[in-house]
C-alpha cells in the first residue's frame, strides 16, 4: 500500500509578507535604508518649514521643490544608461556619501545662523543632482538583492513599507525637534543617519558585476531605452499615469506648511503629526501589497488607487479640522503608494535585466521628474487661488487620469498576462499562450 505524499503546509501570512528577508543582502539594505529614510523625512519636513518661516511665500516653497527635483527630470535618462553599464553598488556608495555631505552642510548653515534662501536653493539643486543618479541605480539594484524573481514584488512592497514606516516616524520627530531646538537638529540627524546605509552597503557580499561592452554610444542606448518603454503598451500607460499623478497630485505635499498655518492654524508639531498620518496610510498600502504572492492582477489596483488618491485630496481640500485632515491625508497616501508600488512591481517584473537601469530611470523621470513642474505650478496656484482650491484641483485631475487608465485595462492585461506566463508567474491558459507570449514580450528596440 503506497502512502500518499503529505501536502506541504501553506506559509503563514507573516512569513509570506516577510519572505524577502531570507536574503542577507536584502536584510542589510532594508535596515540601513530604514534608518536613513527617517532622517530624510525629518529633513523634508524641516526644509519646508524653514523656507516658509524665512519667506512666508507659498511660491518660494514651490521654487525650492522645483530646484530639488528638476535635475531628476533632466539627468535620470542618462543616469539610467550609466546604471546599466556600471556597477550599481559602487554608484550607490558614491551617491549616499554625497547626500550625507549635503545634509551636514545644511545643518552647519542653519545651526550657525548663516542660512539664507539662496543657500537652500543651491543645496536643493545639489541633492537633486545626486538623486538623479541614485534613484535609477537604487531601484534597479533591488533585483540583485533577491535570488528568485517571484520574490521581487515582495521586496519592492517591503521597500515601500520601509519608506512609509520612516514617513510615519520622521515627520513626527521633526515636528517635535523643530519646536524644541529648531530645524538644524533635523538636518544634522539626517546626515548622521546616512552612516547606517553606508555601513549596510559595505557589509554586503555583492557578486562581481557583469562587464558591459565598452564604446557604445550613450544616445543610442538612451534611444533604445525610450523605444523599449513606449513600444510596450502596459509600461507606457503605467508611466504616463505616474507622470500625470506626479504633475498634478504629488505637489500637495509642498503646500502642507501653508495649509497647516492658514487653514488649521497650527505650527511645526501640527505639520509633523499630519504628515505622520500620511505615513500611516502609506504603510497600510505597503503591507497590503507585500502580502500578495505575485504581480499578477496588480494592474487592476492602479486605477482604483488613483481614484482613492484623488478622493482623499478633494476631501482634504474641504477639511478645516486636524482629525478630518489627518484621515483624508491617510486615505490619499494609501492610494498614492498603492499606485506607485503596484506600478513599480509590474514594471520591474516584466522588464529585461539589461535595460532595467534605463527603464527605472524613465520611471523616476515620470514619478519624480514631473514633480518639480507640479511644485512650481502648485505654488503659483496657491498664491493666487489658495492652497485648498489648489489641492482640490489636484484631486480632480488625478481621478480623471485614473478613469482614462481604467479604459485601457483590457489592453494592458492582454499584453502582460502572456509575459507572466512565460516567466512562470501564472499558468498558461491555453496551449498557444506560450508562443503568444513571445509576441507580447517587451520589444527589443
Amino acid at each position: 500500500m503506497t502512502s500518499r505524499a503529505e501536502p506541504k503546509p501553506r506559509p503563514s501570512m507573516l512569513s509570506l509578507i516577510l519572505r524577502a528577508f531570507k536574503y542577507r543582502n536584502y536584510r542589510l539594505f532594508f535596515g540601513g535604508q530604514g534608518v536613513s529614510l527617517i532622517g530624510t523625512w525629518m529633513q523634508n519636513i524641516a526644509m519646508g518649514w524653514l523656507v516658509y518661516s524665512l519667506t512666508g511665500s507659498a511660491l518660494l516653497l514651490g521654487v525650492v521643490g522645483f530646484c530639488s527635483q528638476i535635475p531628476v527630470f533632466i539627468l535620470s535618462p542618462f543616469a539610467g544608461v550609466l546604471a546599466d553599464r556600471m556597477n550599481r553598488y559602487k554608484i550607490l556608495l558614491v551617491t549616499q556619501t554625497l547626500a550625507m555631505l549635503q545634509a551636514f552642510v545644511l545643518a552647519y548653515l542653519v545651526l550657525s545662523g548663516k542660512v539664507q534662501v539662496w543657500h537652500i536653493i543651491i543645496l536643493s539643486i545639489f541633492l537633486g543632482l545626486v538623486n538623479s543618479f541614485d534613484i535609477p541605480a537604487r531601484q534597479s539594484f533591488v533585483i540583485e538583492l533577491v535570488e528568485k524573481k517571484e520574490d521581487l514584488g515582495n521586496a519592492i512592497a517591503l521597500n515601500s513599507s520601509m519608506f512609509n514606516g520612516a514617513r510615519l516616524l520622521g515627520p513626527s520627530m521633526a515636528g517635535i525637534l523643530i519646536s524644541a531646538v529648531g530645524e538644524g537638529a533635523c538636518f544634522l540627524l539626517n546626515g548622521i543617519s546616512y552612516l547606517a546605509v553606508l555601513a549596510a552597503l559595505l557589509a554586503m557580499r555583492v557578486p562581481a558585476a557583469k562587464k558591459q561592452p565598452a564604446g557604445e554610444d550613450v544616445f543610442k542606448r538612451l534611444k533604445e531605452g525610450f523605444s523599449y518603454v513606449f513600444n510596450f503598451h502596459p509600461i507606457r500607460y503605467i508611466i504616463m499615469l505616474l507622470a500625470l499623478t506626479s504633475l498634478t497630485g504629488m505637489p500637495y505635499t509642498v503646500l502642507m506648511p501653508v495649509f497647516v498655518k492658514q487653514i488649521l492654524h497650527g505650527g511645526p508639531r501640527t505639520l509633523g503629526f499630519l504628515m505622520a498620518f500620511s505615513g500611516v496610510g502609506a504603510l497600510g498600502a505597503s503591507i497590503s501589497l507585500a502580502s500578495r504572492r505575485s504581480a499578477a492582477g496588480l494592474e487592476r489596483r492602479i486605477p482604483l488607487a488613483g481614484l482613492t488618491f484623488g478622493a482623499g485630496l478633494i476631501a482634504l481640500s474641504l477639511s478645516r479640522s486636524f482629525p478630518v485632515s489627518a484621515a483624508c491625508i491617510a486615505l490619499a497616501s494609501f492610494g498614492m503608494i498603492t499606485q506607485m508600488a503596484a506600478s513599480n512591481t509590474i514594471i520591474q517584473t516584466v522588464v529585461e535585466d539589461d535595460k532595467r537601469g534605463r527603464v527605472m530611470a524613465i520611471y523616476a523621470m515620470a514619478f519624480m521628474g514631473m514633480a518639480p513642474f507640479g511644485s512650481i505650478m502648485a505654488g503659483w496656484l496657491a498664491h493666487h487661488i489658495g492652497a485648498p482650491h489648489t489641492i482640490m484641483l489636484s484631486g480632480v485631475l488625478s481621478i480623471a487620469g485614473a478613469a482614462v487608465f481604467f479604459g485601457r485595462l483590457g489592453e494592458i492585461r492582454e499584453k502582460v498576462h502572456p509575459v507572466y506566463a512565460r516567466l512562470g508567474i501564472v499558468p498558461a491558459l491555453a496551449s498557444g499562450l506560450e508562443s503568444a507570449s513571445e509576441l507580447t514580450a517587451p520589444p527589443e528596440d
